[in-house]
């Protein structure tokens, strides 16, 4: 009696229709117009984009993604669910999300404060945690932007930022956080489950959340 095995590959991913992907865009500075996939920050033209004009383009980079998944026919989206790449895809854009307010709230705080260094000091990744980047910009006499954002929406950023942080097993069950102060969206050891409609939801809040950031202004 003879054995012999052969070896198994995993099914190649479908192609994505990176048409869907591509966006046009028009630099308000020299005017060019020119197309991106996801994510710029820099005009082919003059260089270094405004942190605004990075922020929103970045979350609406999000939502193409979003939109290039959800169009796949029904065939393909069984084989690219079965090999986990929409999960994949919805954790990588709750961390994007995060990322971006984080960024934008670094560069307006930078911007409008003049002694930034000196009050960021020993308080670490300060804008990576939801609650206290608000009390920073307080403390420097600025308006408080959870009053330019909804409440249901605030609790919702929460949440998002609770997930960003979540750290999980293998086994996808959320064990801890590691962002201190978050608040994990469910008990240790459930599993953490993100969609596609959770993932527009927290594009739409932290759209709401930038625009406060940018019109934040000295009381």
């Amino acid at each position: 009696m003879s054995f012999r095995s052969r070896p198994r590959y995993p099914r190649p991913l479908p192609e994505i229709d990176e048409e869907r992907l591509a966006r046009t865009r028009t630099c308000a500075g020299c005017e060019i117009r020119y197309g991106v996939f996801g994510e710029h920050r820099y005009c082919p033209s003059c260089g270094r984009l405004p942190a605004a004009t990075v922020a929103f383009d970045a979350l609406q980079a999000e939502t193409a993604r979003l939109d290039a998944l959800a169009s796949l026919p029904d065939e393909i989206r069984a084989a690219v669910r079965e090999q986990g790449v929409f999960t994949r895809s919805w954790v990588d854009t709750i961390e994007n999300v995060v990322g971006v307010v984080e960024a934008l709230g670094s560069s307006v705080f930078h911007e409008h404060v003049a002694d930034a260094e000196e009050r960021l000091r020993g308080k670490g990744s300060i804008f990576q945690r939801l609650d206290d980047m608000p009390d920073l910009f307080v403390s420097a006499g600025f308006p408080d932007v959870r009053g330019s954002v909804e409440s249901p929406a605030w609790q919702r950023l929460l949440r998002t930022w609770a997930a960003r942080h979540a750290s999980p097993t293998t086994t996808g069950s959320s064990t801890r956080s590691t962002c201190a102060g978050c608040r994990l969206p469910v008990p240790l050891g459930q599993g953490l489950v993100i969609s596609d409609a959770d993932c527009r939801q927290a594009v739409g809040d932290a759209t709401a959340l930038c625009r406060a950031l940018v019109d934040v202004g000295p009381r």
